[in-house]
């Protein structure tokens, strides 16, 4: 099928299943259109027992997508800069320490915690692989998804600190595990006798450092460029220009492209959106953002509802898999709870923020399109398999379910004040 075939095939199916969702099924718009997506594609499955040729039509369209280049070096950046849009500079600088400690610290610790237990869990199943490969499963599970969980907690009314400290950690984390990702890969093709601390801190260094200051030009070049005119369509275009362009520029200068959009993100939100932007250019932007927000989240769900279909699973992998759950919780408790008990002695934190942020740390399509980027040689089935399994359990479980605890939360902190 032709590009253009192929995504009007998307936008119809997300507009179905998102009409489905809102009229009959009432979840979250993200949520409900992948579980949809995924009713369909057992559906299809199913069908194809008694028809093997539509099977292998359907099988053939969503291998023709490619889905990390789809997420990775399209979609993301419009999703990262419209997740850093909303977010308010001020609360976010007095909760800098904590969320960069949980993006940085967290993620790396666990990347090692996720890595390990799988390989100790392989070895009792007989399953033995090379370490390297579970630590890149570590790294692609990490990432919590910025996008699902953040419109759940606003409709809970979440304390504002609490929701910039789950905003900002996955809004940045998605950027260090990017970067821990490609690290590690490099290891595993090159092998550790070939890759050197300083090599993977020079790395770290250029495509992180380097990219948070390419995203502060970004921002800037913006903030002065808006600020000089008053022309709502333009200004909206140039925003448009600032995330396709730098984030394509980003990707040529070897930078990390989602940590710039999400730096950029916030100047726009904040010092471009007060000092730059009239109230109408303020609407039209905070509207346009909105709307791409939606749309691609939602095409983004369908995806991963549909390649169900070009998955090879197994037993063992089911097995894994439903184990791996565990395990990735078990590391996100202990990732995130390590540096909350330390920073807790400085300084104060809502009650019960612990336990929302272990079940709100969704994971989703970045995720899915690391593990699909590996090569066959580094178990790729394996890993897209258990890492599908983690997801798909993220997703519709705690997707589903942060909304109580969150609210719950809110309530006791509200009690709180009253007292």
């Amino acid at each position: 099928m032709e590009l253009l075939q192929v995504f009007s095939l998307l936008i119809t199916l997300t507009a179905a299943f998102g009409y489905l969702n809102h009229r009959f099924i009432g979840l979250p718009p993200a949520i409900g259109v992948m579980v949809i997506a995924l009713v369909m594609s057992l559906g299809i499955t199913i069908a194809g027992k008694f028809f093997p040729e539509f099977l292998i039509d359907v099988r053939s369209i969503i291998t023709g997508i490619n889905f990390y280049q789809l997420l990775m070096e399209v979609m993301l950046s419009f999703l990262l800069f419209a997740g850093a849009l909303h977010v308010d500079n001020h609360t976010l600088a007095s909760e800098r320490v904590p969320v960069m400690v949980f993006a940085t610290v967290g993620v790396i610790l666990s990347t090692f915690i996720v890595g390990t237990l799988l390989y100790g869990l392989l070895l009792l199943l007989g399953m033995q692989i090379p370490f390297v490969h579970c630590l890149l499963f570590g790294a692609i599970i990490s990432p919590t998804d910025p996008v699902a969980v953040l419109s759940i907690l606003k409709q809970a009314n979440v304390p504002e600190k609490l929701e910039v400290k789950i905003a900002g950690e996955s809004l940045f984390n998605d950027g260090v595990a990017v970067v821990a990702f490609l690290s590690i890969l490099n290891i595993a093709r090159t092998g550790t006798e070939e890759a050197s601390f300083g090599q993977i801190a020079g790395l770290f260094l250029q495509e992180a450092v380097g990219g948070i200051l390419f995203g502060l030009v970004l921002g800037y070049l913006g903030y002065y460029l808006i600020k000089s005119i008053n022309a709502y369509t333009v200004e909206v275009l140039i925003t448009l220009a600032l995330v396709m362009g730098g984030y394509s520029l980003a990707t040529l200068l070897h930078l990390s492209g989602p940590l710039a959009m999400v730096v950029a993100g916030l100047l726009v939100g904040n010092k471009v959106r007060l000092h730059g932007m009239s109230e109408l250019t303020q609407a039209y932007v905070d509207k346009f953002w909105e709307l791409i927000d939606e749309i691609l989240n939602s095409i983004l769900f369908v995806l991963i509802g549909l390649e169900i279909l070009v998955l090879h699973f197994s037993w063992n992998y089911l097995l894994v898999g439903s184990i791996s759950i565990l395990i990735v919780l078990l590391a996100r408790l202990i990732s995130v709870g390590i540096p909350f008990s330390l920073l807790r002695l400085r300084l104060q934190f809502v009650p019960h923020t612990l336990r929302v942020m272990v079940w709100g740390g969704l994971r989703g399509g970045i995720s899915v399109a690391l593990a699909l980027s590996l090569p066959s040689e580094m178990n790729r089935d394996l890993i897209v398999s258990i890492t599908y399994i983690v997801v798909i359990f993220s997703i519709i479980v705690q997707g589903t379910t942060i909304k109580r605890v969150a609210r719950k939360v809110t309530e006791e902190a509200r009690a709180n004040a009253i007292q």
